[in-house]
């Protein structure tokens, strides 16, 4: 009978122990979660239609550490807000990849969009 008694009380402290943890799965739909809250934006410059301006709004939980843009003309840069001048008229697709930390934990998003340039 002691033997079964500590055999639940150990099974009981194990579920306690794994039941309070997130699971690999629980911190990807976290991070699908996350991405919902990532808006792209761009304008186009009045002045200069080639110049293209981009920003990155976050409106989740967690804090934005960093925005990787591939402009989509083999160039790139870095930060939430940035300008862009293309050389020459066409489309194409920026990319932003976002990073944002969630509860001790970075999650990455890559939003596109596509641009005209004229």
């Amino acid at each position: 009978m002691k033997k079964i008694g500590m055999f639940i009380i150990f099974m009981i402290a194990l579920f306690i122990n794994y039941s309070c943890s997130k699971h690999d799965d629980e911190a990807i739909i976290d991070c699908f979660a996350e991405s919902i809250y990532i808006k792209l934006h761009n304008s186009t410059d009045a002045a200069n239609p080639k110049l293209m301006n981009y920003s990155v709004e976050y409106s989740g939980t967690g804090t934005l550490t960093s925005v990787k843009w591939n402009f989509g003309d083999g160039t790139t840069g870095t930060g939430a807000t940035v300008t862009h001048t293309y050389t020459a008229a066409g489309e194409y697709i920026a990319t932003a990849e976002v990073t944002v930390k969630v509860d001790g934990s970075e999650c990455t998003s890559i939003p596109k969009r596509t641009v005209t340039v004229n």
